[in-house]
């Protein structure tokens, strides 16, 4: 039933075609509204970072707070110098052993046994005389004086 009501644009002989050639031209209209750009920039301008960050007064901000915990550091300090402080860093505190009594029996018994030991070792008396293999140096020196072919040297 539209194209009863259809009223052509431009005059022409055949109302269906002319029709048809609208609604082509209207689509590509539409086509073209929806991928226009804006010849106006709408968009917000560049944001700068050393504009927005303000790195200066970021820095003395914490200059300032270090400076206001030295100040509170120095005051506790000095208020510790001054009064003899809150906490007393004494410690009374003796180690205890559960087995202490055993530790120290043991090594009673390790220290007599040591001392048993070292007795029975100066007592000792060697197995080796020192005479003897003093004599039995001598002998060999002789033997190989009188098996070399030639003569020992003397040192002078």
């Amino acid at each position: 039933m539209q194209h009863l009501s259809y009223q052509p644009l431009l005059l022409n002989g055949n109302k269906y075609l002319q029709q048809k050639w609208d609604k082509a031209s209207y689509e590509m209209h539409l086509r073209k509204v929806k991928s226009a750009k804006p010849t106006i920039d709408t968009t917000a301008p560049k944001t700068y970072g050393h504009l927005a960050l303000k790195i200066k007064k970021q820095k003395f901000e914490e200059q300032r707070e270090i400076q206001r915990e030295n100040n509170m550091l120095l005051e506790k300090i000095s208020h510790i110098m001054r009064t003899a402080g809150r906490i007393d860093n004494r410690n009374d505190y003796e180690k205890k052993s559960l087995c202490r009594e055993m530790q120290q029996q043991e090594l009673l018994r390790i220290t007599k046994d040591n001392q048993l030991i070292l007795l029975r070792l100066t007592q000792c008396q060697p197995h080796y005389s020192i005479k003897d293999w003093h004599e039995d140096w001598l002998k060999t020196i002789k033997l190989m004086e009188s098996i070399a072919r030639y003569p020992r040297r003397v040192s002078d």
